[in-house]
């Protein structure tokens, strides 16, 4: 009986260690690997109780054996995550806000050649915005605000920064009062109304939305018919599009954020597929399920602004398509050429002196010459 349920627990072991694996590989919940070293000591343990004289000698052994088959695992599972890592582009900050600072002395943050011809006094505008814009409205802020401001993200600080999810979010509630970003969700639009505030946007630049996939796919340009064909689901293969004989991984962004909306505008009456999700860990709700970031997989394709794309993102991995024919460049987005081309803006929910003062820069020779220093297209180049 005793060599039974030792056989059984030398094939147990290593068989729920193994699933253990599988399991943290398909849900990316790595805290199971916590079990296998609990599991080794338990087994330790067992050994010893039903064979006390052999098990003491060859329990270094046994212990041994199973340690080491935890260090596998967590090797594989280590280098997995690192792969994982560098395929992924996420829709978050991939950059340090601090290297685009107003007032720091070695921010890459755009500046003027002089003073600008605007000084701004309290009450200083509340002033947010989207990932891909935060250079834009901190050289802004660099430009008409006194140096002395409170620091980025202070509480009651004019100068704010939780992408166009939060940013919109706190627009709706009256604690921002100018909103950078591109065009909002009709939820987000909704939300604002819902707390009697209705949104008001000055366009400022321009700015283009593209598609990119991974640089060694052979696809170089894509019809706009073709993308909606493939967010839709109607074209599955990138053989159906002139690429390989590969089914296509389309990616999409979280709702309410910037690049998800202007894909929603994109497809028009066309419906929009389900997007890849992926199993997260979540302190409060153990592992939920989000859409997942873009991956460069050989097969992927993705979608974002160019500027995020190209100039904060830097990913050398991926490569920008052309959209019927032209190219997304700064060049051809200035020009209108570029079919994906939109504006982005400055959202607000209520006129005062201070906020129309700002808004009229922007649109002045200045303000549009720092959002081309910055990268984009102005309004009015």
């Amino acid at each position: 009986m005793q060599t039974a349920a030792i056989l059984l627990l030398v094939f147990a072991a290593p068989i729920a260690a193994l699933y253990l694996f599988l399991l943290t590989l398909a849900t990316g919940y790595s805290v199971l690997f916590a079990l296998l070293p609990i599991a080794a000591a338990v087994f330790c343990i067992l050994l010893i109780l039903l064979r006390p004289g052999r098990a003491r000698r060859n329990v270094g052994i046994v212990f041994a054996g199973v340690v080491l088959l935890s260090a596998v695992c967590l090797g594989v599972q280590f280098a997995h995550n690192a792969y994982d890592r560098y395929l992924t582009v996420e829709d978050g900050a991939p950059f340090d806000t601090a290297d685009y600072l107003p007032f720091a002395q070695d921010s890459k943050v755009a500046r003027l050649d002089g003073p600008a011809s605007l000084r701004l006094g309290e009450p200083l505008p509340v002033v947010d915005g989207a990932t891909a814009l935060f250079p834009v409205y901190s050289a802004f802020v660099g430009a008409v605000y006194p140096p002395d401001i409170l620091p980025l993200g202070a509480a009651d600080g004019p100068f704010q920064f939780h992408n166009t999810i939060g940013g919109y979010a706190l627009l709706a509630k009256g604690e921002v009062d100018v909103m950078f970003g591109a065009y909002p969700s009709e939820e987000q639009i909704g939300e604002a109304r819902a707390e009697g505030r209705e949104l008001r946007f000055t366009p400022i630049g321009r700015e283009g939305f593209v598609f990119f996939v991974n640089r060694n796919n052979p696809v170089e340009s894509l019809t706009s018919e073709e993308i909606r064909g493939i967010y839709s689901g109607g074209i599955t293969n990138w053989k159906e599009v002139g690429g390989r004989d590969e089914p296509i991984l389309a990616f999409q962004r979280n709702q309410g954020s910037g690049s998800q909306s202007a894909l929603v505008r994109f497809m028009g009456d066309a419906p929009l597929m389900t997007p890849p999700t992926e199993q997260v860990e979540d302190l409060m709700s153990g592992i939920i399920e989000r859409t997942s970031d873009y991956r460069n997989h050989k097969n992927a394709i993705g979608f974002s602004f160019r500027y995020y794309a190209d100039q904060l993102v830097g990913n050398k991995g991926i490569k920008l398509l052309a959209v019927d024919g032209v190219a997304p460049t700064v060049e051809n987005i200035r020009a209108g050429r570029y079919p994906l081309t939109s504006e982005f803006y400055a959202a607000t929910t209520q006129s005062t002196e201070q906020i129309d003062a700002l808004l009229e820069w922007i649109l002045s020779p200045e303000g549009q010459e720092l959002i081309e220093r910055t990268g984009y297209a102005g309004i009015n180049p």
